[in-house]
């Protein structure tokens, strides 16, 4: 796993419970006490330690922590300005989900990240296939989907399946998992501001 993902994790814990519970949480797990390097590969085994010793810190559910985090990723505004690349409404955003995977690599061609499949159903809903190497990613997929429908002022009812992310299982293997989202409104608020250039003149 990409040393910039576990990173991401020990952000959400520092900024959502604090210092203090990070760095319990990093001793829990028996991380290395140098801290990571963004761009260097690390073992996934010490990822997993990371989100279980939280899970066990904070007394959550695994499912629940990782689409916390998924949220919190969308707070950071280079995510956010990838994520809003996608698509000039929520609809546009949802079926540009199809190509994520590619655009991340990118601009971090070491950065593994799920596939992503798309499809619309005849009830109007959509169906997203998560596909990675761990689960869990579907609920770091849903948190995503709720604070972007939030950006985009649109109003979506997001459902995941109770599956493998759920904290009991201890158990991580590839895994294939499904995020349903049912647009209600596509413009029930005003989305957040968005340009794809920082200023003015920017190409």
């Amino acid at each position: 796993m990409l040393g910039l993902i576990n990173r991401s994790i020990e952000n959400f814990l520092t900024d959502t419970h604090g210092a203090a519970l990070c760095a319990r949480v990093r001793r829990c797990a028996e991380l290395p006490s140098e801290g990571y390097e963004p761009l260097l590969q690390y073992a996934d085994a010490q990822t997993l330690r990371l989100i279980d010793a939280a899970c066990d810190a904070l007394g959550r559910e695994r499912s629940e922590l990782l689409e916390d985090l998924g949220a919190h990723l969308c707070t950071r505004e280079a995510v956010r300005r990838l994520l809003r690349y996608g698509g000039c409404d929520y609809r546009g955003f949802l079926n540009s989900l199809n190509e994520l995977h590619d655009r991340a690599r990118m601009a971090l061609p070491d950065l593994e990240l799920p596939h992503l499949h798309l499809v619309a159903t005849e009830s109007g809903q959509f169906r997203l296939r998560v596909i990675g190497d761990v689960p869990g990613w579907g609920a770091v997929l849903a948190g995503i989907l709720r604070a972007m429908a939030d950006d985009y002022g649109s109003l979506a009812l997001i459902e995941m399946p109770q599956s493998r992310a759920g904290r009991d299982s201890r158990i991580f293997e590839p895994a294939e998992e499904v995020v349903t989202i049912q647009l209600l409104d596509a413009a029930h608020a005003e989305a957040r501001q968005f340009a794809l250039a920082h200023m003015t003149g920017e190409v």
